[in-house]
């Protein structure tokens, strides 16, 4: 019997900025918003069509990303399809989000060019920085 596959890779634009909370336990934890384009084909012409995805981004790298995750940013985003299930007021709701493992900041709003990746899978071993941005950098964007 082959393994189930549960994957997800989406390039697009934040809708807003991201939203940092804690858990009770103190777990960080941030909600982003993503827009992601697609040409369908539409009476005979080509027209874009944004589909909207909620992206969670759990642990240490929540933090870390939270100012450079803005309004207009564009990211890819690598992770898990999600469903949360619930009952409100008697009926049976469900919502499907993307539980973030990697993260690509791609390029700016105003269109700069650039990558950085960021892992919530492993973290640095001790003295090595890996995928943290540095702590001094002469631009407000770390690349």
């Amino acid at each position: 019997m082959a393994a189930d596959i549960n994957n997800v890779v989406l390039v697009g634009r934040l809708t807003r900025d991201a939203e940092l909370k804690y858990t009770n336990s103190g777990l960080p934890i941030s909600k982003l918003g993503l827009a992601v384009n697609r040409k369908r084909k539409k009476d005979g012409q080509w027209t874009e069509e944004a589909n909207f995805f909620d992206v969670l981004l759990w642990g240490k790298i929540a933090e870390v990303l939270q100012q450079y995750l803005t309004k207009g940013k564009q990211i890819c985003v690598q992770g898990e399809l999600s469903q949360n299930r619930w009952e409100q007021d008697g009926q049976q709701r469900s919502r499907v989000e993307i539980v973030a493992t990697n993260v690509q900041l791609l390029s700016s709003k105003t269109g700069t060019q650039g990558t950085s990746t960021y892992s919530s899978q492993s973290s640095p071993p001790p003295g090595d920085s890996g995928n943290m941005p540095p702590d001094n950098f002469e631009d407000d964007i770390p690349f």
